[in-house]
């Protein structure tokens, strides 16, 4: 069964640097290869099969593209986690998560995601480890979470695979909610988890099995065989650098 799909793209409240130097209302709409970022995403989720997208905007030139692109628009709610609550409240399992700057995104990526988490999950998540993503982008500036099999960076890529996924996307909501009170986060781990981190004893894939077993779910690593899975746009060097990228693509 193909999962419906959920591409947030709401507003930030604290400005964008990257609208505001391509002088538009919204990253979304910015432009790499005369196609807006918003539209690649949707173009990669076509490829990969996906047939119901929902656009998670409230800007009205982002929502117009959306509607273009013959998409559904969901009003965000309170951050992320609250814009997914809504849109997995509407689609149900499963629902493929993505974001709008996720501007290299390819059908094959979203295919082999889905195709690659373990029979059973209840949540995938994908991310790429360090060495594929500097072989893919030498120099390119990404956060990397450090575990004992490495260094990994996100890929904005999260698989709600069964209604019980739900129990996630609360934890998310109270993650968000305490940004500013780490040990509420860290208590959430157990302290087993967190000492055997700190001893450097901890893979990325156990990390994400034990938080999960403390949801009440099973949550999985799914990780990114192509290390450009871990480019977004959330600067406007990061704009730049994809569009080397996809220049250089167009032109092989």
């Amino acid at each position: 069964m193909k999962p419906a799909a959920l591409v947030l793209a709401g507003s930030r409240g604290e400005g964008d640097s990257v609208a505001a130097r391509e002088n538009i209302s919204h990253k979304a709409l910015a432009l790499v290869e005369n196609v807006t970022l918003l539209a690649r995403v949707v173009g990669a989720l076509r490829d990969a099969g996906i047939g119901r997208i929902l656009v998670s905007a409230d800007d009205p030139d982002v929502m117009a593209e959306a509607l273009r692109l013959n998409t559904e628009i969901v009003p965000p709610d309170t951050g992320p986690s609250g814009s997914v609550a809504r849109g997995f409240m509407l689609s149900g399992a499963p629902l493929l998560v993505t974001t709008a700057d996720h501007a290299l995104l390819q059908g094959e990526w979203v295919t082999q995601f889905i195709a690659d988490l373990p029979q059973g999950a209840d949540i995938g998540v994908a991310l790429a480890p360090r060495k594929a993503v500097e072989a893919a982008v030498p120099g390119s500036q990404r956060t990397y979470l450090k575990f004992a099999d490495g260094e990994w960076s996100g890929c904005n890529l999260f698989l709600l695979a069964t209604p019980d996924a739900a129990h996630a996307i609360e934890a998310w909501r109270s993650v968000e909610a305490n940004r500013k009170r780490p040990w509420r986060i860290a208590a959430r781990l157990g302290f087993s988890t967190l000492w055997d981190y700190w001893r450097g004893k901890l893979t990325l894939d156990q990390a994400i099995i034990r938080l999960g077993e403390r949801l009440g779910v099973q949550a999985r690593l799914v990780p990114a065989k192509d290390g450009l899975a871990a480019v977004d746009v959330d600067k406007p060097q990061d704009l730049d650098e994809v569009r080397q990228i996809a220049a250089a693509e167009l032109a092989d």
